[in-house]
């Protein structure tokens, strides 16, 4: 008699454990809180889907022990993902930093291919079913739902995410049902999600964009860094580098420490570089007023900010009246301007929950309870989370996959 596996949560892990699970000959059926499965899997990369990226690696790993990806990642790796999705149809196409996305350029064509490889192996999809209680009786697991249905398995996955993006059924429900059993959660925040920033600037320069550097300073250490286009906003900053830089920030703040950030603004130039560059400017136009003078040279609202922030108190007149030490000000303002970090923007804005399940009550070579015999786990849930650019993706699949291995057996 072949095995029934209950899989909780229709996401990127809880696919791939379902086809992992029937591919070899289980019996699958995911419990799916939203009325379809896959909601947060077409919200990625920007409705492209990166769905890998082909330097996976541990070191694009985080979490108490970002080593135990390593399993995971050796039994499902970046070829054996884009291998499984080609035989699905997707065409794939390798992008910058080594993002992959399908040739279609939609996250609805990976969703599509994977709701037709279940429909066509015969994996039960329930949705709008939400788990409120998961107890093993015996060598059974007995899965309740709000509605008073209750569901019998030999296995459970459990693939529900984390708390990041609540709008798409990730409300930390899962992280409940795993401590009810005895599983230790760690400390949670947003990753990948953008930073509020202390000062006084901010709504004069909201939706101002540039390519500059970005770093999280503690101690006058640099924690975290990464460059591209970085987004002021009413609350502080956004943009890819921010999100990356994110992690660390929120963890400093976790541990009730005071990170700052670091922003570079003239991307690559060192201070004594934008102080000559301000020297020159000031030589071929010295009757321009301090203001004009900075057009063609930064973001025209930055200007007046910037100049604030450098203590420029007479914007107005002649940029030759500018001394020596003003000068220094300013290009010290546009190559180390430094914010104190307030916070990060709350869970409805991030891409990804930091924390979750201890690791160390996981096997890392079959995603299985080392708790509860017949308890596996799945994607965000446990205590790793990846960097921006379908490192994620590539750990839902690849636990997904092992989990569903294992539990089918």
């Amino acid at each position: 008699m072949k095995r029934h596996v209950i899989v909780i949560g229709g996401g990127a892990a809880g696919m791939a454990a379902a086809i992992s699970s029937r591919r070899q000959g289980a019996g699958v059926t995911i419990l799916e809180r939203n009325p379809r499965v896959g909601k947060k899997l077409l919200a990625t990369g920007n409705g492209r889907c990166n769905f890998t990226n082909i330097n996976t690696s541990v070191e694009y790993y985080n979490g108490n022990n970002p080593r135990f990806v390593h399993g995971a990642l050796s039994a499902f790796s970046v070829k054996d993902a884009i291998r499984f999705f080609e035989k699905l149809g997707i065409q794939h196409k390798v992008e910058d930093s080594g993002k992959v996305f399908p040739m279609s350029d939609q996250a609805s064509s990976i969703l599509d291919v994977l709701l037709y490889e279940m429909e066509q192996s015969g994996v039960e999809i329930i949705c709008n079913s939400y788990v409120t209680d998961l107890v093993k009786k015996g060598n059974k697991f007995i899965v309740q739902t709000r509605d008073g249905e209750s569901f019998k398995g030999d296995r459970v996955i459990l693939a529900t995410g984390g708390k990041a993006m609540p709008s798409s059924g990730s409300d930390g429900n899962g992280l409940e049902l795993a401590a009810k059993l005895g599983h230790h959660v760690t400390d949670l925040f947003p990753a990948l999600v953008q930073l509020m920033l202390e000062g006084p600037h901010f709504k004069r320069i909201d939706g101002v964009k540039f390519v500059g550097t970005a770093e999280i300073l503690y101690n006058d250490k640099v924690h975290a860094q990464d460059s591209g286009d970085i987004l002021f906003t009413n609350y502080g900053i956004s943009g890819p580098p921010i999100l990356q830089i994110s992690r660390k920030a929120g963890e400093l703040l976790n541990q009730k420490k005071k990170p700052l950030l670091k922003v570079v603004v003239m991307n690559g130039m060192s201070k004594d570089e934008v102080r000559e560059i301000i020297r020159k400017r000031i030589s071929l136009a010295p009757a321009k007023p301090i203001d004009f003078s900075f057009v063609g040279l930064i973001n025209k609202r930055l200007i007046p900010v910037v100049l604030k922030e450098a203590c420029i108190k007479d914007i107005k007149l002649p940029v030759s009246s500018l001394s020596q030490s003003e000068i220094d000000q300013i290009a010290k303002v546009l190559t180390d301007w430094r914010f104190p970090i307030r916070g990060t923007r709350s869970w409805p804005s991030a891409q990804v929950t930091a924390g979750g399940i201890h690791t160390g009550e996981i096997n890392p070579d079959t995603m299985e309870s080392r708790l509860i015999k017949g308890l596996y786990l799945a994607g965000e849930i446990m205590d790793i989370d990846g960097l921006c650019g379908g490192f994620n993706l590539q750990w839902a699949w690849s636990s997904g996959y092992l989990a569903g291995l294992n539990a089918s057996w």
